[in-house]
């Protein structure tokens, strides 16, 4: 059975087979017994030739002649085994010995995958090697579409990143174009018609804003940090202050508790405390409070819970940071790119801290975030 030696138009190299022997006849008649065009036989005649050619070389698999000088095929296994370049290397013992149970154990205690005795069937012979050859070569083909899509991937969130950034200043152009209009024309539907672009504008700053961060926690390495003295009841604040003002009607009880002070970036721990406010908003119970909790009493770390009525089904839990798929909490309510969990994760991680979120029927849904004071 031959393997295809492409993938998607792509050449794969050819599989590489060693075969140690120390006499030259032996290594004649196998290489006539296995050469093919998509396969490149390596020819070593003693176990130090055949540990060289390991070094330059990632084989498929190994003949290995038992009974050689200097080196035997044991010894040779060993040594193979010990490197961490080699260590997975398959290794087929052939030997012209008798059959030995105890020499058998020994091969296979070595490291070896089976056991041949010459003279070698020729048919057998070549179904072991193909068997080898068809499980390297897919491990070939694997690797490949492994760097294929993480190229793609990576190409993808490029573009991201270029897409955001190119947006803002279009997006800015028209929310100052509608805020002038709003100035200059008094009229109720021109009020009403620029306070509406105001908004949307608003609303896309905020989603290119998302894409930016995606982009800076996948390709630059994580979300960049300001740090600054700051206190996490400040920060928390502004943030209520502003939700208040777009939802007059929620309610939200905050608490502090010690020492809120620490070394962090501020406009992203506000970055956090809104993703974590708004989800509650969004998906807790209407007109049931929201409360936020500020625990300064450790000395390494500040603790900051945010707790809502409502649960997050079970199914969605495992999956709540992932991007694009954390927002969704009920079959078809979505809310923005769905990125904002995952952001508020990568920040708290920038600042050496954890973020964790546990729901269900007896405590509802907490999100909890620490962070060390530097």
């Amino acid at each position: 059975m031959q393997v295809n030696n492409k993938h998607n138009g792509t050449d794969l190299p050819r599989v590489k087979f060693l075969l140690v022997d120390d006499l030259d006849e032996n290594l004649l008649a196998l290489s006539a017994l296995l050469q093919r065009d998509d396969v490149e036989l390596l020819l070593a005649r003693s176990g130090f030739e055949a540990l060289e050619l390991l070094l330059v070389h990632d084989v498929a698999l190994a003949f290995v002649d038992v009974q050689m000088p200097d080196m035997d095929g044991f010894e040779l296994a060993e040594l193979i085994r010990g490197s961490e370049r080699t260590r997975n290397v398959p290794l087929i013992f052939v030997t012209a010995g008798t059959r030995d149970e105890r020499r058998q154990f020994k091969g296979y205690e070595s490291g070896a995958v089976d056991f041949l005795y010459k003279p070698i069937e020729p048919h057998i012979l070549r179904n072991k090697a193909e068997v080898f050859f068809q499980l390297y070569r897919q491990k070939q083909q694997l690797a490949l579409e492994l760097r294929e899509r993480t190229e793609t991937l990576r190409l993808n969130e490029m573009f991201i990143a270029i897409l955001g950034h190119d947006l803002r200043n279009p997006l800015g152009a028209v929310m100052m174009a509608a805020t002038l209009l709003q100035r200059s024309y008094k009229e109720e539907v021109a009020q009403k018609a620029s306070q509406q672009i105001i908004n949307s504008g608003k609303r896309m700053a905020k989603l290119i804003e998302n894409m930016l961060d995606l982009a800076r926690a996948r390709l630059a390495g994580g979300i960049p940090l300001a740090r600054e003295s700051t206190r996490m009841g400040e920060v928390t604040e502004r943030v209520v202050q502003e939700y208040q003002a777009t939802y007059p009607g929620c309610v939200i009880e905050r608490r502090i508790d010690g020492d809120d002070a620490g070394h962090w970036d501020a406009d992203r721990l506000a970055q956090v405390a809104a993703n974590l406010l708004g989800n509650a908003l969004q998906h807790g119970v209407p007109g049931q409070p929201i409360c936020i909790g500020i625990d300064g009493r450790s000395e390494e770390q500040v603790v900051m819970t945010v707790a809502n009525q409502g649960v997050i089904p079970a199914q969605v839990l495992p999956v709540i940071f992932d991007p694009f798929r954390g927002s969704e909490r009920e079959t078809g309510r979505k809310e923005g790119l769905g990125l904002g969990l995952y952001i508020a994760q990568q920040i708290v991680a920038a600042h050496g801290g954890v973020i964790e979120v546990k729901s269900n029927s007896e405590v509802q849904t907490v999100v909890t975030v620490r962070i060390p004071r530097r």
